[in-house]
């Protein structure tokens, strides 16, 4: 990863930010979208090669396509345990700012556009990392706000 974190921004300048274009995946029993454009692929779970001395959060690396990235256990990064995998569980490729990450979810359900208006910006708390809030399919939906994920995981613990 890089030495230099993106600009995190304000709530009510993240909330009007380009959200519309979403991939909905679950962490734990919770729904999250990711912003559409920074998602380079979607992959099946398989162990990553652990690194020693690494945060929990970063389970390992994995090889995709010949680049060498770093998995982001989303769970771990929103407070939730670590779990076994399951069949659905998936690598989410993202790129953005300079890193690219691979991003360990339970499931990938859906690539949606969500309209900006039925969001509301996020409640303060663990939920530093989401940018708005809103429903999808009637349950509860946080929106990821990457920079500040990836400012959490090279901050560490």
């Amino acid at each position: 990863m890089s030495d230099t974190a993106s600009p995190v921004l304000a709530p009510e300048e993240r909330l009007h930010s380009d959200v519309s274009a979403s991939l909905i995946v679950r962490a734990g029993a919770e729904l999250y979208a990711l912003p559409g454009a920074c998602i380079r692929e979607v992959t099946r779970w398989r162990a990553p090669t652990p690194v020693p001395g690494a945060p929990a959060v970063i389970p390992g690396i994995i090889n995709q396509r010949g680049s060498i990235l770093p998995v982001v256990d989303l769970r771990i990064a929103l407070g939730f345990p670590a779990s076994a995998p399951e069949r659905s569980t998936r690598f989410v490729v993202v790129h953005y700012a300079p890193v690219d990450l691979a991003l360990l979810v339970d499931a990938v359900l859906d690539f949606v556009t969500l309209d900006s208006e039925m969001l509301e910006p996020a409640p303060t708390g663990r939920t530093c990392l989401l940018t708005a809030v809103g429903r999808y399919q009637q349950r509860p939906l946080g929106v990821m706000d990457l920079g500040a994920l990836l400012a959490a995981v090279q901050e560490g613990p």
